[in-house]
């Protein structure tokens, strides 16, 4: 059966997935809503915002849509899955009900989840503005650093991590006066765990599984990673430390558990899982989930998919996950992104982008993350712009042919940092 096909999303993320999808037999026609210049070369864009769920109902009944796969977890929290069921009750869906989405949507929802199903996380407690008096007297039971979450949904930045006792009780009234606005109304305190983080993705069906490829990213704005949190600088896959036990112990200890308990629980949950993780000299502890890709891991991840993304997700939207097989290329893939000068801060857009030819004919992926068309051609228009994604034979090869690819590019006052991979290669 031939699909018609709607991303929603406009970023790096929903570009990777159209491009994946795009490349399937299976595919009769794909459409973004709203998507970007770079969506635009394999799909047809549908103007919108994600948060508009009657105009993407619309797209669905106009363009007899068989499938929407969701890419951002903005609309997802909002109940967008719930919604478009009501409207389409034979509509394929990939990304969870708003009950599931809440295991991003709300970081106490996800760490009573891991709790009560026996998944290992860091200790933790949630706090609101009544009880601030408590959540010091909670951080005296902590070691240093202190890691305070907002609750809610902050855009990746709603994470602190403090050194300092008194300081920590200061942001603790900080974030409840609404420094991360109402996502911080509630605040999650947790204990800190030492060791390197890594990203797995799961696509279900609600009972089964598949086992994408992992990935590590790289969230500071400087090298060495220092500096303010961003959405991502840039991404690897695979991840050299992520070997065949310590992947044994993520599917034993947190995915079987961590699926099963959603069934248990009964959450309508057809989409991807992303699990945030920490490996802790050798085991592996849950951050946070995820309940989309994440971005811009997803630019490393799809490139390794050998197999036929969108026989996967309809499989998923079916139930009949069980009866799929992934394949993962053995190459490496290095994403490197581009960003506007200032950014995660104050920063300025609309700036003409120069070189994207010469860099795509290295063979790289780029894609889109914030940018629109214009008079002057594709021009910048967010914090986080493009991501240029190369594939080698190994993890240097990939970084030395995407570095490559970045330095054809060019535009007023853009940023990346140099020395993604760089920490991994001790692993190697």
């Amino acid at each position: 059966m031939s699909l018609k096909v709607l991303v929603v999303g406009s970023g790096g993320r929903e570009h990777a997935i159209a491009w994946k999808i795009s490349q399937s037999d299976n595919l009769a026609a794909l459409f973004c809503l709203p998507g970007n210049p770079g969506t635009a070369s394999i799909a047809t864009n549908i103007p919108g915002s994600v948060g508009d769920f009657e105009a993407i109902a619309a797209a669905v009944e106009a363009n007899c849509i068989d499938m929407v796969v969701v890419g951002p977890e903005n609309p997802l929290v909002g109940g967008l899955t719930d919604f478009l069921r009501s409207r389409f009750p034979g509509l394929m869906i990939i990304g969870p009900s708003k009950t599931g989405a809440q295991l991003e949507g709300s970081k106490e929802f996800a760490k009573d989840f891991m709790a009560r199903h026996g998944i290992p996380t860091a200790a933790y407690r949630a706090f609101t503005a009544a009880t601030l008096p408590a959540a010091c007297e909670f951080l005296k039971t902590l070691q240093p650093p202190y890691v305070l979450k907002a609750d809610g949904l902050a855009a990746g930045k709603g994470v602190v991590i403090l050194d300092n006792y008194d300081a920590a009780c200061s942001e603790l009234e900080a974030m409840f006066s609404g420094k991360f606005g109402e996502a911080s109304s509630k605040v999650v305190i947790e204990q800190f765990l030492k060791g390197i983080e890594v990203s797995v993705f799961v696509l279900t069906d609600g009972s089964d599984y598949l086992i994408l490829p992992e990935a590590k990213d790289y969230k500071r704005i400087g090298e060495g990673d220092t500096g303010l949190n961003t959405g991502g600088m840039g991404a690897v896959s695979p991840v050299p430390f992520a070997d065949a036990a310590f992947m044994g112990k993520v599917e034993e200890r947190i995915i079987k558990p961590t699926v099963a308990g959603l069934a248990a629980d009964g959450i309508d949950y057809k989409g991807f899982i992303f699990i945030g993780l920490m490996n802790c000299g050798g085991d592996p502890y849950v951050i946070e989930y995820n309940v989309r890709m994440g971005d811009p891991e997803t630019e490393s991840v799809m490139t390794r998919i050998d197999s036929d993304l969108l026989a996967h997700l309809e499989a998923a939207a079916k139930g009949t996950l069980a009866g799929e097989a992934i394949k993962v290329s053995g190459k490496s893939a290095v994403t490197v992104v581009i960003v506007s000068g200032g950014y995660p801060e104050k920063y300025k857009s609309l700036y003409p982008i120069h070189g994207l030819e010469v860099a795509r004919s290295r063979s790289v992926n780029i894609f889109h993350m914030g940018t629109k068309d214009s008079s002057e051609g594709v021009v910048s228009s967010g914090g986080r712009v493009l991501a240029v994604t190369a594939n080698g034979s190994d993890m240097a090869r990939a970084a030395e042919k995407a570095y490559k690819a970045v330095a054809d590019i060019d535009f007023k006052d853009c940023y990346h940092r140099g020395d993604i991979t760089k920490d991994l290669e001790k692993y190697l």
